[in-house]
This record gives structure tokens, C-alpha cells and sequence, in this order.
């Protein structure tokens, strides 16, 4: 990724990061790491879960993602919902 265009190669997970720093960090002040990684972990669950992207046509990206009723358990293995 070191050829021409890349400064857009990265652009989802930049916005993303922007958007989590200026909406959670910021605003938090978290006083120490554990505190950071639950209130990061929340707003993470809340993003994908609960947020309306409008990129994703007014829908969540969990509701996207498991439209199809698979889903990723962590373990490089893909399983059809029962």
C-alpha cells in the first residue's frame, strides 16, 4: 500500500477512529486504562449495534453484517445461525 492513492487506503478505519476519538475519548476523560478499554468496548457495541450509519442506507452494521444469518465466532470459522 505505498504506491500512489495511498493516503485513501486507509479511510474507514481514519473516519472511525476520528468519529470514536471526538464522541468517546475526548469528551470521557477517562482517569485510567481499564476505565478507557470498558468505555471504548461500549461505544464499540453501541456503533455497530445500535448507531444508524447512513453509508449503510439508514441500517446498523450488525444488522448488515448478519443479514444473511452468518457470522464470525473469532476462530477463523464461519457458521450458518441455527
Amino acid at each position: 500500500m505505498d504506491a500512489k492513492g495511498r493516503s485513501i487506503d486507509n479511510i474507514v478505519i481514519e473516519r472511525f477512529w476520528r468519529t470514536i476519538k471526538y464522541e468517546n475519548i475526548y469528551p470521557s476523560s477517562y482517569s485510567n486504562m481499564k476505565e478507557a478499554r470498558t468505555g471504548i468496548k461500549e461505544y464499540i457495541d453501541t456503533y455497530n449495534a445500535e448507531r444508524l450509519h447512513s453509508s449503510l442506507d439508514y441500517s446498523t452494521p450488525d444488522e448488515i453484517y448478519y443479514a444473511d444469518g452468518r457470522y464470525y465466532d473469532g476462530k477463523d470459522m464461519l457458521y450458518k445461525a441455527a
